[in-house]
């Protein structure tokens, strides 16, 4: 059996991450795992839950978001996740992945008032965003504390694909998909970004 394949969708918030996750996995014909699903699922069975602040489930979340990524790839089922992946927080959690699986990662950007303007519709049309805080994030931007140009995207020596979200997807996602499943892009560890 070879080795399953595991697609990273990372970016900053409100870079079309979840959707482009979704859209991909469909096309691949494979699971999508969202991390901010798995801690809304955590929301569900915490009566009480309040979002913000030193939130106790963002540990758990992150622990069960790559147990459930490590019991598929050991399965091996070709998979994709999704998460809001910087490189400090997240290298250390998917570097051993990358010996599980041909791994891929997607890197989502958007120009920040796109994004800002996502984040604040996505809060106003889904009552499951009040699990993440999108309030409090909103006004670390408004006070100038948090800056969407400060993300950090990963750094993990695999094949690496760049898709700007601000108008559908550049590549489309046929290309996408055809970096995902191409021999090729592990053998060069680089893909040209399409743009």
């Amino acid at each position: 059996m070879t080795s399953p394949t595991l697609t990273v969708v990372s970016g900053a918030p409100g870079t079309g991450k979840t959707t482009l996750a979704h859209e991909l996995a469909r096309e691949l014909g494979c699971p999508a795992i969202i991390r901010d699903e798995i801690k809304q699922g955590m929301v569900l069975a915490t009566p009480g839950y309040r979002a913000g602040g030193d939130d106790p489930l963002n540990y758990p979340a992150l622990e069960a978001f790559f147990e459930v990524t490590k019991v598929l790839l050991r399965a091996g089922v070709s998979i994709v996740i999704e998460a809001a992946f910087q490189d400090r927080l997240w290298r250390p959690h998917l570097e051993p992945l990358v010996g599980l699986a041909n791994v891929r990662v997607l890197r989502c950007t958007a120009p920040a008032a796109i994004a800002h303007d996502r984040i604040i519709k996505r809060m106003r049309e889904s009552r499951h965003r009040a699990a993440h805080a999108d309030h409090d994030l909103l006004e670390a931007i408004a006070s100038g504390e948090h800056s969407l140009d400060s993300f950090v995207p990963i750094s993990l020596n695999v094949p690496t694909l760049t898709v700007d979200t601000s108008d559908g997807y550049k590549p489309a996602l046929a290309g996408i998909a055809s970096f995902v499943q191409s021999g090729d892009a592990q053998k060069q560890g680089t893909w040209p970004s399409g743009r």
